[in-house]
């Protein structure tokens, strides 16, 4: 029988569906050009879904065999709805700007979001595989949601096709696994896996499970949907992408690759720090090259997911935490840039462009010191937030005596400086200012950036209270 506690564990993934369903509702109850609190109706399923989770801090528990209630699934839950009601404050009149269809938009946007919570909060592979399909589905269709962009319907279109084929390498991942320990329960397989860590069948199960989250995370090899899907949606879809899919791919690999799979660390170590290596090299290089400011901030993201990785390769307490630091760090900026370029945009003027930002501090001052501010945090400057989430991913590194690694993800951050101020010399050193129209963003949306400009220097300057809620809550899996 079903218990309390049962349902105790699944009311925050609860409430954002029933917000979701509620803007369904309130969807197709709307008569014709009849405007609907929809953001508001997702922002309050959002808060009550943070709420009741920073509740069941320091408590563990189990719902219906498959969920858990650990400071690390409350951690990302609360990191993957901030993520969705900072999405949602920014979305306040852009989203209405891109013609996009508002009650599909908001309730894609929450089940996306009840998804990335349950990979972060299951403690079987079988629900991550499902809870990565549930995010998956409405990642696809919000790409290609601007149904008269062309390039959204590509970029959906592959990232869809993509993601079919990591979806399949990750279930055969699930399936070998099975073969091999007889359950899909992450607890009962370690205990397998603690038996016999050489066996060939578990060997075969970890690559494959690697590279469906290697496909989600955008580690290069598995990278390619990323510039396209990104540069053809909606700003703010690439922003969410670009923070909630990866916070939740990263959820579920610290699960099952640092607490399942830890004694296996010398054979997947290797082949992830080679992934690390080539994820900074490659997206820091190529983003170097672009005009397109949405394709760069993609590359900028896989190089991101690089440095990332180093902390998973380290897989020590400081590198572990300092993995869950530097997560919410880059969600925050990312989200402020995107918010930023989504502000700015206009169906005549999109912002993809560098020249689209000529003269921009002479017109939007404001938005111009807000989107350095961000661009240079990405870039890894002080005071800022990006400085010290580099900071102790690369000590981390040099205290497991990956040099290479930690040299590595300092030249690229260098070199990635140069691409950030491209945008920042546009703004402020080009007296000519790109014709067409800058509309002011709305009460919301800058107050969606004012949170995220806090963030930022905030946690620049004080970041020990967050290091160390990332530490206990990446120390309860283990």
């Amino acid at each position: 029988m079903w218990s309390q506690d049962d349902f105790v564990a699944v009311v925050p993934v609860l409430l954002v569906v029933v917000a979701a369903i509620a803007v369904l509702l309130a969807e197709s109850f709307r008569r014709k050009d009849e405007r609907m609190p929809m953001g508001w109706l997702s922002a309050i399923g959002l808060i009550g879904a943070i709420y009741t989770s920073l509740v069941q801090w320091d408590s563990y528990g189990e719902g219906f065999g498959v969920l858990v209630t650990d400071n690390f699934a409350v951690f990302f839950n609360v990191t993957v709805c901030a993520i969705g009601l900072l999405t949602v404050m920014l979305s306040a009149g852009s989203a209405r700007r891109d013609h996009l269809p508002e009650g599909e938009y908001h309730a894609l946007l929450l089940f996306s979001v009840a998804g990335m919570m349950l990979m972060a909060s299951t403690n079987e592979l079988l629900m991550i595989f499902l809870a990565l399909e549930i995010m998956s589905l409405g990642v696809y269709v919000l790409t290609g949601i601007k149904r008269t962009s062309e390039g959204g319907a590509e970029g959906a279109f592959k990232y869809f096709v993509l993601g079919s084929f990591s979806s399949a390498f990750f279930l055969y991942g699930i399936a070998m696994a099975y073969a091999f320990g007889g359950t899909t329960r992450l607890d009962e397989l370690a205990m397998e896996v603690a038996r016999d860590a050489s066996h060939p069948l578990l060997m075969f199960a970890m690559v494959l499970l690697l590279v469906g989250f290697a496909f989600k995370v955008s580690a290069v090899p598995f990278h390619m949907w990323t510039p396209d899907a990104y540069q053809g949606a909606p700003t703010l879809v690439t922003g969410f992408m670009s923070t909630g899919v990866k916070a939740a791919a990263f959820a579920a690999f610290i699960r099952v690759f640092l607490s399942t799979l830890d004694l296996m660390h010398q054979d997947w170590a290797p082949i992830l720090s080679a992934i690390a290596g080539l994820t900074m090299i490659v997206g820091t290089v190529v983003a170097v090259a672009q005009s397109s400011v949405k394709r760069m901030l993609a590359y900028s993201s896989i190089a991101h997911a690089g440095y990332l990785l180093i902390g998973l390769v380290a897989a020590s307490p400081d590198g572990k935490g300092a993995m869950l630091f530097y997560l919410v760090a880059y969600s925050l900026t990312n989200l402020g840039a995107f918010g930023v370029l989504a502000a700015l945009s206009t169906n005549d003027r999109p912002h993809d462009d560098m020249r689209d930002f000529a003269g921009l501090w002479h017109e939007r001052p404001g938005l111009a010191a807000l989107l350095t501010v961000f661009l240079l945090s990405l870039g890894g400057f002080p005071p800022t937030v990006g400085f010290v989430a580099k900071y102790y991913i690369f000590y981390a590194a040099v205290q497991q005596d990956l040099i290479a690694l930690a040299i590595l993800g300092v030249l690229t951050s260098v070199v990635s400086v140069f691409f950030y101020l491209r945008i920042v010399v546009q703004m402020y050193m080009t007296t000519e200012v790109a014709p067409g129209h800058r509309p002011p963003p709305s009460r919301l949306a800058t107050a969606g950036l004012i949170v995220a400009l806090v963030g930022v220097f905030y946690l620049g300057v004080l970041p020990g209270w967050l290091l160390e809620v990332a530490a206990d809550s990446v120390a309860s899996i283990f």
